[in-house]
């Protein structure tokens, strides 16, 4: 007779997945434009190099949006590493991963976040 399977312990990776993905579902929801769109998590942002042709930002972004062109679908993308350390816990993180999928997606959209979502910079 072969041990009990244990379930597999889930990563922090996995989890932020998790909280980006959620946030997109419920936005689409409310929000069929954004049937296509892409929702992407990488670790971190990668930026320009000083003295380059593009702007160095102030500070590190938490999300950014990619535009989407001819055969490409736009993206959003959350920086798993920026905002977990701007994050004290799982609710806190949950809510900063939400604000930031609505600020890109409002972008995206050209509306306001709260125009995105109604509770949008609510505590």
């Amino acid at each position: 007779m072969a041990p009990p399977q244990v379930p597999l312990a889930v990563s922090r990776a996995d989890t932020f997945d998790a909280l980006v993905h959620d946030s997109a579902d419920r936005l689409r929801r409310r929000l069929p434009q954004l049937a296509d769109v892409r929702f992407r998590v990488m670790e971190v942002p990668q930026l320009p190099a000083p003295g380059g042709p593009e702007p160095v930002p102030e500070g590190v972004p938490l999300g950014g949006l990619v535009r989407g062109r001819a055969g490409s679908p736009a993206q959003i993308i959350v920086y798993r590493r920026p905002v977990e350390l701007r994050s004290r816990d799982r609710d806190e993180r949950a809510h900063l991963v939400h604000e930031v999928v609505v600020e890109q997606a409002a972008e995206l959209l050209g509306l306001a976040p709260e125009s995105v979502d109604p509770r949008y910079g609510q505590d």
